[in-house]
């Protein structure tokens, strides 16, 4: 992070890095087959995007559009999808946002430190809401009042009111997979901040 404790200067650094990976895969594939070329994609370039993104996740529109340009382009590049939209693009490869994978990141993250799969305190990230719940699933969490943009940003606030809100078909927490398929885009998309269509 800068002296402004942004993350803009490495989002603008990874994206760079992730579009020559993925200008590479377009060049140096023989073959220019849709699978082939989606499974290069998400092997070599698309991790250079996800590592550790719950701690750099961008609050900027400005950085998730950044992101989200590598990936559109690579997409557009493929055979027979130029005259596509972005989200018909993504459907016919069966691709997600990179907005919706961070979020999903930061859901699972959250599962993990509050149900101890993690070597971590939970209490250093989360605190319990006390009073008793008369809606909601049984690990609602008590949201930190904050004073700066930068400290809403952070992991530990920006997830609660995602996870307060989870759906009660979800909430029985049956394990970590379970709880991973069962999180859907849907849900997902009502805390995207940018609009891919």
């Amino acid at each position: 992070m800068d002296s402004h404790l942004s993350f803009s200067q490495h989002i603008e650094k990874i994206t760079c890095r992730a579009h020559q990976r993925a200008n590479l895969i377009h060049r140096c594939f023989v073959s220019k087959q849709r699978d082939l070329l989606v499974k290069a994609f998400i092997t070599y370039a698309r991790p250079i995007l996800e590592y550790n993104s719950p701690l750099w996740s961008p609050k900027l529109k400005k950085d998730i559009i950044s992101i989200e340009s590598m990936q559109r382009k690579f997409t557009e590049r493929i055979s027979g999808m130029s005259g596509l939209s972005y989200h018909s693009r993504l459907k016919a490869l069966n691709l997600e946002t990179l907005e919706l994978r961070r979020l999903c990141a930061d859901l699972l993250l959250a599962y993990k430190i509050l149900f101890a799969l993690l070597r971590i305190n939970c209490n250093i990230f989360f605190t319990p809401r006390n009073q008793s719940q008369l809606r909601g699933h049984a690990y609602i969490l008590h949201k930190q009042r904050c004073f700066s943009c930068n400290r809403r940003n952070f992991f530990s606030v920006r997830i609660v009111s995602m996870w307060n809100s989870l759906p009660a078909e979800i909430t029985d927490f049956p394990g970590l997979d379970k709880f991973n398929n069962s999180v859907s885009n849907m849900f997902l998309l009502k805390f995207c901040q940018v609009n891919f269509e």
